[in-house]
């Protein structure tokens, strides 16, 4: 009975999102993808409490590559990229900010993470360009199943599955599975196995 009336309420809310998904999509052939769809992810960041997390639910599963049926993406929370993946029990925590990035499931990020698209979206090599001009790669960043990222994590670097990333923590090198870092940069204090 629990799971038909959640389904009810997603469908309910997909219905509700289809006239501004239908609009996202028309502006999507106009202008830049993803400058379009940060904007609609800022608008929907701002609704409060559960019917918001209903909303951005209900417009993510529409307008990015993957997204779990139960993931929660917390008010305040910013997708920047429309290529980014979201698995089953995912939970983003308010205030985050997501790049580019493929986050497997079950993983929980704490307030104010911030996941980049990789550590090289701007170049900087020429000194007689302006930094805003000199470009830059987007990589996509995974983070493996089952991971806590703590509160104001910077992550830049895959992140292997059953990791905990500390709050405050810097990651600018991949991680392996079941490793616990903390620091800035991160490094590994301690594996989760033997």
């Amino acid at each position: 009975m629990k799971k038909s009336i959640k389904l009810l309420i997603r469908l309910l809310f997909t219905f509700l999102v289809l006239p501004f998904f239908v609009i996202y999509w028309l502006l999507t052939r106009v202008f830049n993808q993803d400058s379009v769809f940060a904007g609609a992810s800022q608008c929907f960041s701002l609704l409060p409490g559960q019917l918001g997390n209903y909303f951005r639910l209900a417009f993510y599963q529409l307008a990015i590559k993957t997204c779990g049926t139960d993931a929660v993406i917390s008010f305040g929370a910013l997708l920047s990229q429309q290529g980014t993946e979201l698995g089953q029990g995912v939970y983003i925590g308010p205030q985050c900010n997501i790049g580019l990035c493929k986050i497997d499931a079950n993983c929980l990020l704490g307030s104010g993470v911030h996941i980049m698209s990789g550590k090289n979206q701007h170049n900087f090599d020429d000194i007689n360009i302006a930094l805003k001009d000199q470009g830059g790669i987007f990589t996509k960043v995974t983070i493996g199943e089952d991971c806590w990222v703590g509160n104001g994590a910077l992550i830049m670097a895959n992140i292997g599955k059953k990791c905990i990333v500390a709050a405050g923590s810097v990651v600018i090198n991949d991680v392996p599975a079941f490793a616990i870092v903390a620091g800035n940069p991160a490094k590994v204090i301690k594996m989760r196995v033997d």
